[in-house]
């Protein structure tokens, strides 16, 4: 499996962006995936976790209603609309599948390389 994530950039608060991630899985693969950041000095955090179907989805506290999180089965990508952008938002963010589980988390066996999103405020 491996994922390229994108769309990272700056922006000024209250700005918005939009990352993709598109996976290259095997054929007839099911699979959660979602998104983790690393932001500067500190631990690596979810942010948010969408199921095959798109049926069950879930949000870190501190990005529910600003961001949403979809996917494009017929293309393998997922994206994530984020808006009202804050500086605390600013991170790589990475693109995280797990065929296992109806919600990425650390152990999480696939990881994408990350891609870096700057807020200005």
């Amino acid at each position: 499996v491996q994922l390229q994530a994108s769309g990272g950039g700056l922006v000024q608060a209250g700005g918005y962006l939009r990352l993709s991630c598109v996976a290259s899985v095997p054929t007839s693969s099911t699979y959660t995936m979602g998104w983790f950041r690393r932001a500067p000095g500190k631990e690596r955090e979810f942010v948010t976790s969408i199921s095959w179907t798109g049926g069950t989805i879930d949000y870190a506290a501190s990005v529910k209603g600003r961001f949403t999180i979809s996917r494009d089965n017929s293309k393998n990508t997922m994206y994530l609309q984020m808006n009202s952008l804050e500086p605390e938002d600013t991170a790589v963010y990475y693109c995280v599948v797990d065929p296992a589980t109806w919600r990425v988390g650390e152990q999480s066996p696939y990881w994408g390389q990350g891609t870096l999103v700057t807020v200005s405020s």
